[in-house]
């Protein structure tokens, strides 16, 4: 592949916001492969070592991301797996996707694979985040989560790698009850390696999550505050994937209450997307949910709101990804805050948070189920009480 620098269309990409929920997806992943040299506990795609024989082709991989280009606002390609370090045409199409104008971000696992020659490669061919993931503040916890001796040690090699060349990095932390207590020391660790997000994930019962143990309802408010308090003071951002109720957690850490599930975005949108990241990804406006403002497509072209919700929705080629999230019933459903049942239904918070859609699916099979992990009773079912 020849080596040159990505087309300058990602720059003038116009900011996205709630208004293009209905139309555009914030954030998409896709799949690539299921290939992964891992056995992490928590996968979600059971990833294996080798591909599967049915994987979207070369050919077939560029035609997605040219469909992810022609939403009317283009979303951030988050290339996944499994490894997308197992598939060998990975650089070209990074390539392909960086030159069709979109940005794009990845989440290598941390195997031999991902070498600094590697890592220069996906720089120059346009990557403009790497992600990797932390699950403890020491070896021991990490690699015995990840399945691989030496897996900590990788990580901390390749953020080190990336540093060097000037490619940004986040890192990716799931919770579970093995680390929750660990949050303070996996902080204070990430401070020094110059990364610009702290992605903190919260279990959702798929895949090989089903055997790993998610934190108790009541654990969730302690590691938020444990989040909010790092927040105060960590230079990276710090936000929650899975966790929606940290919105509602944070709101009333700044002492605002919504009225009639009304919220005012443009005057505390800001305070509530901790510090701004210096980079080209644009940081997810408030509300973002799977299926809303996010998509999934598989290794072999099946699409979901997200990759932790295992409903699909349609099959790509056989259908336009852009038709799939505006048209189909789950995608709609999934953006419209009034179809939300239980007490997320009657929540003052439901437009800024909606609870884990895709928790609450795995939980209930009903993915407008209420959250199950939130200890919060909302306004009206106390006045209810009362009464």
């Amino acid at each position: 592949m020849t080596t040159m620098n990505p087309s300058p269309a990602q720059s003038a990409k116009i900011p996205y916001t709630t208004s293009d929920f209905a139309t555009s997806p914030f954030v998409a992943f896709y799949e690539v492969t299921r290939a992964c040299d891992l056995v992490c506990k928590h996968c979600r795609a059971c990833a294996q070592p080798v591909s599967h024989p049915h994987e979207l082709t070369n050919s077939q991989s560029r035609m997605l991301i040219d469909q992810f280009a022609s939403f009317p606002k283009p979303p951030t390609l988050i290339f996944t797996g499994g490894d997308p370090m197992k598939r060998p045409d990975i650089f070209d199409l990074i390539w392909h996707a960086t030159t069709a104008g979109l940005t794009t971000a990845m989440t290598p696992s941390a195997t031999p694979l991902v070498t600094l020659e590697a890592i220069k490669r996906l720089k120059d061919a346009g990557i403009s985040r790497l992600a990797v993931s932390l699950d403890g503040a020491d070896a021991a916890t990490h690699d015995v989560f990840r399945g691989v001796h030496g897996s900590f040690d990788r990580t901390m090699e390749i953020l080190s790698n990336a540093a060097s060349v000037g490619l940004t990095t986040q890192i990716n932390t799931t919770i579970t009850r093995r680390n929750f207590h660990q949050i303070n020391d996996i902080a204070d660790l990430i401070a020094t390696k110059k990364i610009v997000l702290w992605s903190v994930f919260f279990l959702v019962p798929v895949g090989r999550g089903l055997a790993e143990q998610r934190i108790r309802p009541h654990q969730y408010e302690d590691v938020f505050e444990m989040l909010w308090n790092q927040g105060l003071k960590q230079e990276y951002a710090i936000k929650t994937t899975e966790a929606h109720h940290y919105r509602r957690y944070s709101l009333q850490r700044l002492g605002i209450e919504p009225e009639n599930n009304g919220f005012d975005f443009a005057s505390h949108g800001a305070q509530l997307a901790n510090r701004p990241i210096k980079d080209r990804i644009q940081r997810a406006p408030l509300g973002v949910n799977d299926g809303k403002g996010c998509m999934f497509v598989s290794h072999t072209g099946a699409v979901y709101p997200s990759g932790f919700m295992p409903i699909s929705a349609g099959k790509f080629p056989r259908q336009s990804i852009v038709d799939v999230y505006q048209q189909s019933e789950i995608f709609k459903a999934l953006r419209d805050p009034n179809q939300l049942q239980g007490k997320c239904g009657q929540c003052e918070y439901r437009s800024i948070c909606g609870g884990s859609r895709a928790r609450a699916f795995c939980v209930t099979r009903n993915p407008l189920a209420a959250e199950p992990d939130c200890v919060y009773i909302p306004a009206a079912l106390r006045t209810e009480s009362v009464c």
